[in-house]
């Protein structure tokens, strides 16, 4: 059972999220992601940096972890040309650890330039198209591309590596066995009755993986935990509806794990285990989500708040990583 890190970039600066990934790696985790946004979810969180070039950094920084996009938008703020000339060096600079994560995206981001928001039913179509353009370009040669969403002239990836960097695409609940995907990223958990999820072999239909996430929230003063936790994890799982100002229109986010509910649906813990603190001075706080427990044998762990990222790491290593991977 595989356990990453995440790098919130609402959360923290660029130098800060690099010096965070350093710290995951040494304290085992197993690969990290990265979200692409340009707007914070809360305007109270004070960063969004951008993501790309904070994995450039990160890739010099680190030695063994993996990384990945977790997700970049491949239709609106970015054309899928630009795309897969960005995946194609972050693989080089990273020596063949990057895993390209692509998704619909939120019009929280894509507002920024402009020209206004693909109606829903045309946005599912998107992604597909923006793949085929993203691997005709990794397959080297000169592209010409003319489809119904997307155009690309004589374009043509100087720079690839040996090994293209494989790619996932953020799926909600339930979905088909075909997809041009390599694997799949759940934004929420899907149904039991779900034929096209296979719990016992960490795969999709199709043998394809599946990484979910796991918000949790580690504070030194356990007293802290639970608020900080139920209240920061809204900004992770919903987009802001705080914007009425610029007159940009948002919509929900991400569900999941870390969606919030009720607060006797969260608790202080060390891990996934105990429901108290093992000690006065330090707990961590963690949405009771059993039903993904089956669902996402490659989680990426979120650290909700900022101030204990840091401390977070060499914790994980000792409590959280060795009780998550006994699940």
């Amino acid at each position: 059972m595989a356990r990453g890190y995440t790098m919130i970039t609402e959360q923290a600066g660029p130098r800060e999220l690099v010096e965070h990934v350093v710290c995951a790696e040494r304290s085992g985790f197993d690969f990290s992601v990265i979200a692409d946004h340009y707007l914070p979810r809360l305007e109270s969180q004070g960063h969004s940096p951008y993501a790309w070039s904070v994995l450039g950094a990160a890739a010099q920084a680190t030695t063994r972890i993996p990384l990945m996009t977790y997700v970049t938008c491949p239709t609106t703020r970015y054309h899928p040309a630009v795309v897969a000339q960005k995946a194609a060096t972050m693989q080089l600079l990273s020596e063949g650890r990057f895993r390209l994560g692509l998704g619909s995206g939120e019009n929280l981001d894509e507002h920024v330039v402009g020209g206004g928001r693909p109606a829903a039913h045309v946005r599912p179509a998107m992604p597909a198209e923006a793949v085929e353009i993203i691997r005709a370009l990794f397959a080297g040669g000169n592209v010409n591309h003319h489809g119904a969403h997307f155009d690309v002239e004589n374009a043509t990836l100087w720079d690839l590596p040996d090994e293209v960097p494989s790619i996932g695409v953020a799926v909600s609940g339930d979905l088909p066995a075909s997809s041009p995907a390599d694997s799949r990223t759940l934004s929420s958990p899907p149904s039991p009755s779900a034929s096209s999820w296979k719990p016992s072999t960490g795969t999709a239909a199709g043998g394809k993986p599946r990484i979910g996430r796991l918000p949790v929230c580690y504070d030194s003063v356990g007293t802290t935990v639970r608020s900080t936790g139920t209240r920061r994890s809204r900004a992770h799982t919903t987009s802001s509806a705080g914007r009425s100002a610029s007159g940009v229109s948002t919509s929900t986010c991400r569900g999941g794990p870390g969606s919030p509910g009720p607060p006797s649906t969260y608790a202080p813990r060390t891990s996934p285990g105990p429901s108290r603190a093992a000690t006065t001075s330090e707990s961590s706080w963690t949405p009771y989500a059993p039903a993904w427990r089956p669902v996402s044998p490659r989680s990426p762990v979120i650290q909700v708040g900022g101030d204990h990222q840091l401390p977070f790491p060499d914790w994980a290593e000792k409590k959280l990583l060795p009780a998550l991977r006994e699940l």
